[in-house]
């Protein structure tokens, strides 16, 4: 009974398509287990480039189904418009299996998301504006919608009205807004609901009985570890838990069912929106970064912010994770360095700091300690082996692997599908 957890060990965008693809020819099973559209994978199979934003990155692999989760929260048109999307390509969507427990994205929690965030000013967040975290507060709060309810008109129209009730309020009295009418939403959702009719299944039973079956269940991460709404930088995170622990809440699978658990880390650091990134650059390594690592949000559009590679996240994420194994991507990006620095510690208020700080206020005023590591010319794209990479190269690999606290199973040595040096088999 394989079941693996695969997860970003930063703040997303580590390249978690690239390795879930990787793996997809191999598994069963490939689920999202949390977010929503606000996430983004790339994926890249021969000359085709794929980018996906809320279906799991298996459903580019033949024979895999995959599964949108009951922790995911689902935008209808974002869905519909993404099958579509493929299904003109010429890929087979039919498999694709979506909980009936998964919450939906209304209209009304888009506005107050955006509304929310244009008010803060200042002090946003950095949201994608997608109505992600007020769909995740409906569901705290016990108003959100299901997609099974898009089955009973009457059930839904009374959740939207209960919803609506307090949301109309704020929108017209706190942000000068037209209030929104409960028939329109209605109307809208259900008519999504027949489209999707299909794929709407008790996911938690089909998961268990594959394990129980031996097959072989990988689930998909969106977003990463430090953008945890528990574990990661909050309040500048996610609505929901990338971390490990949220694949046996967001797909209803035991936690002695999970037999490995997967980091995605890229050879440096990025991050998307607002929030603390001790290695952050500003000058001339940065935004040679972002332009040889394409680093622009998949889903989003937006520059990604760029760094060092930060050991201290790693170690950090290797633990509330319980990692066994990385996946390090975007080496190739670092070759032409002579130098290239590595985050081994911080220093807050004169003193050296090894572990991720708990307090808000310390892990703002962290100061990056880096050492550095000499660098290579070579192109590695085309490396099959770990030999067959530099030994500067190989050094740095070996530099991260043990800063880092579990080994590199696995390294991206360039976008394609096949540039992928695998060293110890993850199945």
């Amino acid at each position: 009974m394989p079941a693996l957890v695969l997860l970003g060990a930063q703040w997303g965008d580590e390249g978690k398509g690239k390795a879930t693809d990787l793996l997809g020819g191999s598994v069963d099973y490939v689920v999202r287990y949390q977010g929503g559209n606000n996430a983004g994978h790339t994926v890249v199979v021969g000359d085709q480039k794929y980018a996906l934003h809320l279906l799991p990155s298996g459903i580019l692999s033949p024979g895999c189904t995959p599964v949108i989760g009951n922790g995911v929260v689902v935008d209808p048109s974002v869905l519909l418009s993404e099958l579509s999307g493929l299904n003109e390509r010429g890929v087979d969507t039919s498999k694709l299996l979506i909980s009936g427990n998964a919450h939906i994205i209304t209209p009304y929690n888009v506005t107050v998301d955006k509304v929310t965030e244009r008010f803060l000013g200042k002090r946003k967040i950095g949201t994608t504006g997608r109505g992600i975290g007020p769909t995740y507060a409906d569901k705290i709060n016990r108003v959100g919608i299901r997609v099974q309810d898009l089955y009973d008109e009457s059930i839904l129209t009374q959740k939207v009205e209960a919803a609506l009730d307090v949301k109309n309020q704020v929108l017209t009295k706190l942000y000068n807004r037209r209030a929104i009418a409960v028939e329109q939403v209605v109307e809208e959702l259900l008519g999504y609901a027949e489209k999707i009719r299909p794929y709407v299944a008790d996911t938690v039973l089909v998961l268990n009985q594959a394990l129980e079956d031996d097959k072989v269940v990988l689930f998909e991460g969106g977003q990463g570890t430090l953008l945890d709404i528990d574990h990661g930088t909050y309040p500048f995170v996610t609505s929901s838990n990338p971390t490990a622990g949220g694949a046996c809440t967001g797909a209803g699978v035991g936690p002695t069912k999970i037999s490995r658990v997967i980091g995605i880390l890229k050879a440096y650091t990025t991050r998307v929106g607002a929030g603390p990134f001790p290695t952050e650059l500003f000058d001339e390594d940065g935004e040679a970064l972002r332009r040889i690592g394409g680093e622009r949000g998949v889903t989003t559009g937006r520059d990604r912010r760029c760094g060092w590679f930060d050991a201290v996240i790693a170690r950090y994420a290797t633990r509330v994770n319980g990692l066994t194994d990385f996946f390090l991507t975007k080496l190739d990006v670092l070759t032409g360095w002579e130098q290239i620095p590595v985050c081994v510690a911080y220093e807050i208020d004169g003193k050296r700091v090894e572990e991720l700080p708990y307090s808000q206020t310390d892990f703002h005023h962290a100061k990056p300690v880096y050492e550095t590591l000499p660098g290579w010319s070579e192109d590695i794209t085309g490396a099959k082996s770990f030999s067959d990479l530099p030994k500067n190269a190989q050094n740095y690999v070996k530099a991260l692997e043990e800063m880092s606290g579990a080994p590199i199973s696995a390294i991206g040595v360039g976008p394609g599908r096949d540039e992928t040096i695998e060293i110890n088999s993850f199945l």
